[in-house]
């Protein structure tokens, strides 16, 4: 036990420090894929490898729905002209039904209570909100803290394509929270319903079932982008690049 104890006396405290600096550790994100002038013969083909369509044809480019890509690398691995891939991690983007009535005012920006809703997720984008907690991320440093209860909370972290049987819940949960409150989608199915929906057991992203006030694409998106993410929804970082 002496040993583990005086290892973290000398390694000292090692948490991200974004957002006041760019955090440039490696693996901290998979990237995400670019979309630009490509041969058409070899956008066709990478519009047939792709899964959930995220890839389409403009002219003599490849256009790229992040709210759609899962990251299964089809589209850079095993092809011949693969899509460029491009670092980093802020993809926060407004959401379809983002409104100013429902922006947080400037007391949020230091201290908002996040709610969070498994509506169907695999496990992927629920374990990267967990990473958050971490000492390596530590959203409570930035004054961001989960609760159990909507009553307390300000914002609606939802991951997962809403099933069925998480419709009611997502909507009472919504409902019980109070105003001012704001919505945050997370992760591919969340945004468009991935590989599972739209289909007879899941809706096509949460936007079909509430207002969406800023979405985080990505399947699942790494722990940076949920907490750019997070402070894109309270005002404290402009919207990225996610769509």
């Amino acid at each position: 036990m002496s040993q583990w104890i005086r290892a973290g006396l000398r390694t000292g405290i090692k948490t991200t420090a974004y957002p006041a600096a760019p955090e440039t550790a490696p693996g901290v994100s998979p990237g995400l894929p670019v979309g630009g002038p490509h041969p058409r013969d070899a956008v066709a083909e990478l519009i047939a490898r792709c899964p959930t369509g995220a890839i389409s044809a403009s002219d003599a480019e490849a256009v790229v729905d992040a709210r759609r890509c899962v990251h299964c690398y089809r589209c850079r691995r095993g092809v011949a002209t693969p899509l460029e891939w491009a670092d980093g991690y802020e993809w926060a983007t407004h959401g379809p039904t983002d409104d100013p009535h429902r922006q947080l005012g400037p007391a949020f920006r230091r201290s908002a209570h996040v709610i969070v809703v498994d509506a169907g997720d695999c496990g992927a984008c629920l374990n990267e909100v967990k990473q958050l907690a971490g000492p390596y991320y530590n959203m409570h440093r930035l004054g961001f803290f989960l609760t159990p209860t909507p009553r307390h909370a300000d914002v609606l972290l939802v991951v997962g394509p809403v099933t069925d049987h998480m419709r009611i819940a997502l909507l009472k949960t919504w409902e019980a929270m109070p105003a001012p409150k704001r919505v945050l989608a997370v992760g591919t199915c969340a945004l468009s319903g991935g590989v599972f929906g739209p289909s007879f057991v899941a809706e096509g992203g949460v936007a079909s079932v509430l207002p969406v006030d800023v979405e985080v694409p990505g399947q699942p998106p790494p722990p940076l982008a949920i907490l750019h993410g997070l402070l894109t929804t309270v005002g404290r970082a402009p919207a990225g690049v996610g769509r």
